[in-house]
């Protein structure tokens, strides 16, 4: 398969060197029929060019043809008739030729889904599509997707069991029920990182509660603008989902997640990514995705994304990765990442017809993998010491398969992971208490935040940003968090500052506006002169024409517990797919890696030696 498509890559390019039209004269007639003289003289120089057997090409070349044909004819329905042409690529057990389907691009994705399902055989819940590197939404015309005429789309099935398909019409409802289980797996998916990410952002105890951080290489947290950091979370979170599916050999289910991270890493600046090397590895893994679909032909931009990948490293970790030395000291760890990209780099050129710059990128892929091959009893070593079998293969690479350098270094490395960890909790932990002593004044958790980080931190100066503009805080200030537990200008509060010496017209209206909080009323009027600001003056004039209520506290009390456990079942299915180890992303036994240069090298190799047979 893989050399057809090579010279299928190879022909089409001396076909457009060459300037041959195959849809028109003199191969093909009016009636659209080839014309068999003209396509076996073609036929022949070529194989004599690529040294291959004449009949393969000319076979190859008719396959050629007829797909430029039915393109054209496909081009000039769409022109008069508006029906576009799908092309449409099966899952790999039924990818035996190429598929087409004409339809309408006003119906829904979940009309073409159906359609789909129909038209080759599938049941219609057990199918995801994927059109222009995204999932169809099955809500929304294909129009509003961006599907256009001759777009290509990638079918993924979901595994069923044999009992699946054995079962009758009972079975049917089941299969239906677990499509629904599926679609709200997807949704709490996206709800358990929406939690984790916004976690971040809410300053709570790390000992108590999980949430997602951002780290440089050296396992310190990395500041990001708020406008990007949710964004770059929730890209994070569906990686890992994806690359937990990717180590089960899920692929199906892999794509959709990876491809989810790839629009929300979108959302983020390109120099935030330069920080960080993960852009670059989901790169790798999405087109390692539909190499092992076998539709990486599905993928037009598999050659930009490797590109990418490439840049990013490069960006990340300097030239030569003096930069990834510099901070951890080596290199060996990333080469695995880099052997990946070589690989693929090879593929993507051999299906593209590039024999030379194939062979280039699988010899340094074998190259490197020569270079990270372990001994085995080198492992077992390590594994006498506790460490972990993935602990001893990182270790082993970053110190050249030196054992003894291994142990020291990871060692080391755990002492240092831990002493960072210590310290940003201890930061974060400081952090939450002088919000909670911020709050414990009357200030929300919002106006708490903003001041401590134009403060840098420190607690004095921020509450001194506080009292200076107290209308910029509370006024704007829609956290509903500080709008719970309010009471009235109750008149014990009012003869309670007037016992301070605050005028009491002043004191209600101090206690109007800040809710009943007495000891920010008294701090407002102290820092003011006895009297509020004139914008707190027009808020509290409001808020006494306003009535109040008091919702009972007992109320949707079985509601919200049952929302805060789907929330904590939410993120505990994140977290499970999260890997413990903060380089696992490096780790890997490199077998499929093996096995793919070897088959690849020998096409290559078979395909020079190829000889014309006559």
């Amino acid at each position: 398969m893989a050399q057809k498509k090579y010279l299928q890559a190879k022909l089409t390019q001396f076909l457009r060197e060459d300037r041959i039209q195959l849809w028109k004269p003199p191969y093909t007639d009016e009636n659209k029929e080839d014309v068999s003289l003209a396509l076996k003289d073609l036929a022949k120089k070529y194989s004599d060019k690529l040294e291959c057997c004449e009949n393969e090409i000319e076979k190859i070349m008719e396959e050629i043809r007829c797909k430029a044909i039915e393109r054209g004819t496909g081009n000039e329905k769409f022109k008069t008739t508006g029906t576009a042409t799908i092309e449409v690529f099966l899952p790999a057990p039924r990818k035996k030729e190429r598929k087409t389907l004409e339809t309408q691009l006003d119906i829904t994705g979940k009309e073409l889904r159906s359609k789909i399902a129909e038209t080759f055989g599938f049941q219609e819940n057990y199918i995801k599509i994927v059109i222009n590197k995204k999932q169809l939404q099955l809500g929304k015309s294909l129009e509003e997707q961006g599907v256009t005429h001759n777009v290509k789309a990638m079918v993924l099935e979901l595994k069923q069991s044999e009992e699946d398909v054995r079962k009758n019409f009972q079975a049917e409802e089941e299969k239906q029920n677990e499509a629904k289980l599926e679609e709200k797996r997807s949704q709490r998916t996206k709800r358990g990182l929406e939690i984790l990410a916004e976690r971040a952002e809410m300053v709570v105890d790390p000992e108590t509660t999980p949430y997602l951080d951002i780290a440089n290489q050296t396992g310190r947290s990395i500041k990001i603008p708020p406008s990007e950091k949710k964004a770059l979370m929730l890209a994070m979170g569906y990686h890992e989902k994806g690359r937990a599916f990717l180590k089960r050999k899920e692929y199906e289910l892999a794509l959709p997640c990876l491809l989810d991270a790839d629009r929300y890493f979108c959302e983020c600046g390109t120099e935030l990514l330069d920080t960080v090397d993960n852009y670059a590895v989901l790169q790798l893994d999405i087109v390692w995705c539909y190499f092992h679909l076998e539709q990486l032909e599905c993928l037009d931009d598999a050659e930009k994304k490797l590109n990418s990948a490439q840049k990013c490293f490069k960006n990340c970790y300097g030239e030569n990765h003096q930069r990834l030395v510099h901070i951890k000291g080596n290199c060996g760890k990333e080469k695995v990442l880099f052997l990946r990209l070589y690989l693929l780099q090879g593929i993507q050129n051999y299906h593209s017809g590039n024999g030379e710059e194939a062979c280039e990128y699988l010899n340094k892929a074998q190259q490197l993998f020569k270079e990270l091959s372990i001994d085995p009893s080198k492992i077992h070593k390590l594994l006498q010491l506790g460490f972990t079998e993935q602990e001893a293969r990182l270790g082993l690479r970053a110190c050249d398969g030196n054992e003894d350098h291994a142990a020291a270094h990871l060692m080391h490395r755990k002492e240092e992971l831990a002493q960072i960890k210590k310290e940003e909790e201890e930061k974060r932990r400081r952090r939450l208490e002088n919000i909670n002593s911020l709050k414990g004044m009357g200030y929300s958790t919002h106006a708490a935040k903003q001041a401590l980080h134009q403060a840098g931190g420190n607690l004095d100066q921020a509450l001194k940003i506080l009292l200076s503009n107290p209308q910029k805080w509370w006024l704007s200030d829609s956290d509903p968090e500080s709008n719970h537990h309010q009471e009235s200008a109750s008149q014990e509060n009012i003869d309670q500052l007037v016992s301070m010496g605050f005028d009491a017209g002043a004191a209600r209206a101090a206690l109007q506006v800040f809710r009943g909080h007495i000891q920010l009323a008294a701090q407002t009027l102290a820092h003011n002169g006895g009297s509020l600001p004139p914008d707190l003056l027009l808020a509290a004039e409001d808020s006494s024409s306003t009535p109040s209520t008091s919702p009972s506290d007992s109320a949707g009390t079985s509601s919200a517990s049952t929302d805060e456990d789907m929330e904590t079942e939410a993120v505990n299915e994140i977290l499970n797919d999260i890997p413990e180890h903060e380089e696992d992303y490096l780790d890997s036994t490199l077998e499929d890696e093996a096995i793919i240069i070897a088959k690849y090298l020998s096409d290559v190799e078979n395909t020079k030696l190829a000889t014309k047979k006559k």
